[in-house]
């Protein structure tokens, strides 16, 4: 395929991927209204599970459950399985906008989290970004207002875990993508297990089929958006990741009725800003290597 062909279709699989998460979001938050956040993790990871089966198989059970690195596997599965659960958590009380902003901060946390655990450099130029995607999340939470509150702070713990992950993720490269995602699911199963003694409510049958199409819609989220990194250089489709906002704020208000604060607005275009930048600076100084994995 040609180049520009491939980037086409890349951005394309991205922007689909994308509103799957979104529509996963959404879906996450209608439920967690009535259910427990440890039954939706269970059911939503048990039939995602069952859609991946086939390809773990195909690649080799042994492959798949004995993969390099296993302790850092292991890692990345808890900081995996910790945001779904605070993602699910949060956005049961805080607008999907507000939620989805603080998550997108991630990438913030993984410059800080791989100077501070992988010992790597961060230029002058680096610091300036993140100092100003802290700036965001610092107006985004509005400390001296109603934003800032316990969902507000779990939210934020939440998205420190997924830069944890991610930054885990970038010593796993090597390893196949169903075995990422077979050990992530694995994890967040075995988390939902975990939460059942914190509450269970009985569901329909409809719901039932409801909470397991989330697990559907997740994995084909992933699976179209590690696509898309395939197709396309992470410089090109990566960008397009932000339009997750945009989605937030027009599923919120369409199906919440909910609508940001201007302070949120604000914190929001700060953090997008920086992470576009950090993404500019990454192509600059090397090969733009990137991999994006949400709740």
């Amino acid at each position: 395929m040609p180049i520009r062909n491939a980037s086409l279709a890349g951005i394309v699989m991205m922007l689909l991927g994308i509103l799957l998460f979104s529509l996963n979001d959404v879906m996450g938050k209608w439920l967690v209204a009535t259910y427990t956040v440890g039954q939706v993790l269970l059911i939503r990871s048990a039939a995602a599970l069952l859609l991946i089966l086939p390809f773990v198989f195909a690649q080799g059970l042994r492959r798949t459950l004995k993969p390099e690195k296993p302790k850092l596997q292991v890692l990345r599965v808890l900081f995996g399985s910790g945001e779904v659960a605070l993602f699910y958590l949060a956005v049961s009380y805080l607008p999907l906008a507000d939620t989805m902003t603080i998550w997108l901060a991630a990438p913030i946390w993984v410059v800080i989290l791989a100077a501070l655990l992988l010992g790597e450099r961060v230029d002058a130029g680096r610091w300036l970004v993140v100092a100003i995607g802290f700036v965001g999340v610092a107006i985004a939470l509005d400390p001296t207002g109603a934003s800032l509150s316990m969902p507000a702070l779990i939210a934020l713990v939440g998205s420190v875990l997924f830069a944890g992950m991610m930054v885990a993720g970038r010593q796993l490269r090597g390893t196949p993508d169903v075995t990422l995602v077979a050990w992530q699911t694995l994890g967040a199963l075995v988390m939902g297990i975990a939460l059942l003694p914190f509450g269970w409510v009985t569901p329909s049958l409809a719901d039932t089929a409801f909470i397991a199409l989330l697990g559907v819609v997740a994995m084909g989220a992933h699976l179209c958006v590690t696509r898309s990194l395939k197709l396309a250089e992470a410089s090109v489709v990566v960008p397009y990741q932000y339009t997750l906002i945009v989605w937030a704020l027009v599923f919120g208000w369409f199906f919440f009725g909910d609508w940001p604060t201007p302070a949120m607005l604000t914190g929001a275009a700060l953090i997008v800003a920086a992470g576009l930048a950090l993404l500019l600076l990454e192509r600059r100084s090397a090969p733009a290597k990137a991999a994006l994995d949400l709740p």
